[in-house]
């Protein structure tokens, strides 16, 4: 997984906790009824605001997105340029031999289609399309997430009403309104922690890697491209090094 998000939720989970620990006990902050409120609900909602097979598809998003480590822009460069240079030498059916090798399906796909003699606006678009459905679902994703934000604290605030009407129902006796009234706070604190410490925090990261992920894929369709229309391994270099950020293009140059 992503280190920056491993560090992100144990350092806010810890924060959060030890507050609570600092200000009385932790079992203070544990109820059931409150849980099964904000977290039912959440889902419940999502569910009817999106078809089952979407929702449980995410859930597969989030993990590939999370768990899959793609390869830094310069080695994809580097693998490029390397590819050009056979393909001046030897010709593009030479490839086939180098297909095995290729880690990123992507890349093993526009490769695979060149080595078929596709012509270059065929690839281009069978590449621009398998490109604009992984935007979709990525898409898609960030926003499920954003929505179950949204339905987590409003979902939260309708448990802190479901408190206060059995706190009120049971006025007459004072020893009874401390778990109503715990209810009533709790499944605020729940709803307001699921959607700014998860669910916001992972829609804006899936965002953030879809928007990488693109970035990689648009590399591997300009580099198939020039190396099928036979552009010089350097002229390939210079167009990929477009897609470096500017301080990593004087690394290079250094």
């Amino acid at each position: 997984m992503d280190i920056a998000t491993i560090i992100g939720l144990i350092l806010a989970g810890a924060l959060v906790m030890a507050a609570i620990v600092m200000g009385g006990s932790m079992s203070w902050f544990v109820s059931v009824p409150s849980l099964m409120i904000v977290l039912g609900g959440t889902i419940g909602a999502t569910l009817i605001s999106y078809p089952l097979g979407e929702v449980l598809g995410v859930f597969k998003v989030v993990m590939k997105v999370f768990l899959h480590r793609s390869q830094s822009v310069e080695t994809i460069i580097q693998n490029m340029v390397e590819f050009g240079k056979l393909a001046r030498k030897e010709g593009i059916l030479s490839f086939e031999s180098k297909l095995k090798d290729i880690e990123d399906p992507f890349f093993a796909k526009g490769v695979s289609l060149a080595i078929d003699g596709m012509e270059s606006t065929a690839i281009k678009d069978v590449l621009s399309t398998e490109i604009a459905y992984v935007e979709e679902r990525h898409s898609l994703g960030a926003e499920i997430f954003t929505t179950m934000a949204g339905y987590a604290p409003a979902v939260g605030m309708m448990g802190t009403i479901i408190g206060l009407v059995q706190m009120l129902m049971q006025m007459s006796d004072p020893s009874s309104i401390g778990a109503p009234m715990a209810v009533a706070l709790l499944t605020t604190f729940y709803g307001t922690v699921l959607a700014n410490l998860l669910f916001i925090p992972m829609a804006a990261k899936l965002k953030t890697r879809s928007k990488q992920e693109i970035l990689l894929k648009e590399l591997v369709l300009e580099g198939i491209m020039s190396i099928q229309a036979g552009d010089n391994h350097r002229l390939i270099e210079q167009k990929l090094m477009a897609f470096l950020p500017q301080k990593k293009k004087e690394t290079e140059k250094e």
